[in-house]
């Protein structure tokens, strides 16, 4: 420590008269004592003022530059360090010399910044601020050869880009290019690693996901899935995994995702399709993503149901009911789900038994997978009034959706199962529906549904309730008066904040429930008449019209 002592004292004296032989002997003492006792030296180097007098020994054309950078880099391993590199004003010259073409200064400039930056978004965000990332993009095409330079390059981009704020700069650069560039020469495994670390954050861009798309990672990928789909060894699990989950984020961008499908005839869109049948759970689940990602318009959708993709998705959900794989279900079960969306689609995947094979999952209790199953059914039954027939008097069904308007720990199963509720009344417009819902219990949760803060699913509760009302209000009765209805839709008519449609349903609810002695007492004894009245003047043509029905009805029957 004496020696450490005395070598920082010689470097302070020759910083200031420029001596280079007498700087680089003391820089050599220095990297020794680090190399010996890190935090202890840095602690000295910190306490005798040194780290102030380092700016001015950072000249790009000095020999003892990378030797001067080399010590900043050591001295920041330690965190209580990096506070006052900042402070001594190191960041600036070390940014500068990022622009020489010396490729040990280049290295030590590098390892110096990463050090003094790590964990810290705040000093990435000034690095990006001072422009590092086009500068570190052209190095790592220049320097490609240099081994130590690439990595120190990666590691940089890792951290980098997990900033929001990285990905326009990357985006204006060839990062796309160089990436896959390097990827394509790397024959270790540890080095792809690396490239995957950079490529994950920055495919979450959708510009950079097109570049990356426009310079052939897709096909670089495809090979890695090639190379380790039958490998048993963990390395190969882990990079098939990486790359088909790489692949399936680059289809998330929509311009990237349409490149690659090629109207239903791109080689990729094929080899993706040619992993849902695969033995491979994790080629499975990528097969199906996939699949759900491309099925996001109407045109893919369409092409798809027609090349025969659905049947393909229903092999892989029935190998997939007994003690299945979730995450599989839950993809091939999106992927259902998006293609019914397009109403020619609809018809065909009844046909195909899509609504059968979805129906085997009813036992799960899973969350994500029953929240997939119930879109894909009421995606499905939309407009499709048989289809909603033979669900809706399908008591096991019924009941299951009872069960889960319950679910209050999962909002979203919990309101896809009132809305599926609702849609099978809605669009069967059957009274062997409302008997089978009403049976099950399940009118209390169309009036609680009735409440919901979603304007779209108070509306569809309302048009339900109405035909429940139409359709068979002898028996729904006692479950209107013990859900409150009529209450329900007294504060959704004087709410100002209700939407037209919702003060329309709700009126034309009211005059359909009067047809009941104990709901018509009801109406009575909660003044509707003063509401709907003021309705007569609603700016919405539709609701003052309705306003006025309703309010000769419930003077008549006063």
């Amino acid at each position: 420590m004496d020696n450490l002592c005395e070598a920082l004292k010689k470097l302070k004296v020759a910083s200031a008269d420029s001596s280079s032989d007498s700087v680089e002997g003391g820089l050599d003492c220095v990297l020794k004592a680090l190399a010996h006792n890190n935090a202890e030296a840095s602690e000295k180097i910190q306490e005798m003022g040194v780290l102030p007098l380092l700016p001015t020994l950072l000249a790009p054309q000095s020999s003892c530059t990378p030797k001067v950078a080399n010590v900043i880099a050591e001295v920041a391993k330690n965190e209580f360090m990096r506070s006052p590199c900042v402070e001594a004003g190191l960041i600036p010259p070390l940014v500068q010399l990022l622009n020489s073409k010396d490729q040990e200064v280049l290295l030590q400039t590098g390892r110096a910044l990463g050090n003094i930056c790590y964990d810290s978004h705040s000093l990435q965000a000034q690095l990006i601020n001072m422009g590092v990332i086009p500068t570190l993009v052209k190095l790592l095409g220049i320097h490609s050869q240099n081994t130590a330079l690439t990595e120190m390059c990666l590691i940089a981009f890792g951290n980098l880009a997990e900033l929001e704020s990285s990905k326009e700069q990357f985006a204006s650069t060839n990062i796309a290019e160089e990436l896959v560039k390097l990827f394509r020469k790397q024959v270790e495994r540890e080095k792809k690693e690396m490239i995957f670390e950079v490529l994950a954050p920055l495919a979450e861009n959708d510009v950079i996901k097109l570049q990356l798309v426009e310079a052939g990672l897709v096909e670089c990928l495809l090979d890695v899935v090639a190379q380790t789909v039958d490998g048993e060894r963990e390395e190969d699990i882990s990079e098939l995994k990486t790359s088909s989950d790489l692949m399936v984020l680059l289809l998330l961008g929509d311009e990237s995702m349409q490149k690659l499908f090629e109207g239903g005839k791109g080689s990729v869109f094929q080899r993706v399709l040619s992993w849902v049948p695969s033995h491979n759970h994790q080629l499975q689940l990528a097969g199906a993503l996939a699949i759900a990602n491309f099925a996001r318009n109407d045109g893919n959708c369409i092409h798809m149901v027609d090349t025969g993709i659905v049947q393909k998705l229903l092999d892989l959900l029935d190998r997939h009911v007994d003690e299945g794989n979730v995450t599989v279900q839950h993809a091939a079960l999106s992927a259902l789900r998006n293609l019914a969306i397009p109403v020619v689609n609809k018809s065909k995947m009844l046909s195909a038994g899509v609504s059968d094979v979805v129906l085997k999952f009813l036992k799960s209790e899973m969350p994500p997978v029953q929240f997939k199953l119930l879109g894909t059914l009421r995606m499905l039954i939309d407009t499709q009034a048989d289809a909603a027939d033979q669900l809706g008097t399908n008591p096991k069904l019924v009941e299951r959706l009872v069960e889960w308007c319950e679910a209050k720990d999962h909002a979203g199963v919990m309101g896809e199962s009132n809305r599926l509720l609702s849609a099978l009344i809605r669009h069967s417009k059957s009274k062997d529906v409302v008997r089978t819902v009403i049976q099950c219990v399940g009118v209390k949760h169309l009036v609680t549904m009735a409440t919901s803060e979603h304007m779209i699913m108070q509306n569809e509760a309302l048009v339900a309730l109405g035909l429940i009302a139409a359709l068979n209000l002898g028996m729904a009765e006692k479950d209107f008066v013990t859900a409150s209805l009529v209450q329900v839709l007294h504060k959704l008519l004087s709410d100002e904040r209700s939407a037209p449609e919702i003060k329309y349903n709700s009126m034309i609810l009211i005059c359909a429930v009067m047809g009941s002695e104990p709901l018509h007492k009801e109406v009575q004894g909660l003044a509707f008449l003063d509401v709907v009245s003021k309705l007569r003047s609603h700016e919405n043509k539709t609701v003052a019209h309705q306003a006025s029905l309703t309010e000769q009805r419930l003077t008549v029957q006063s």
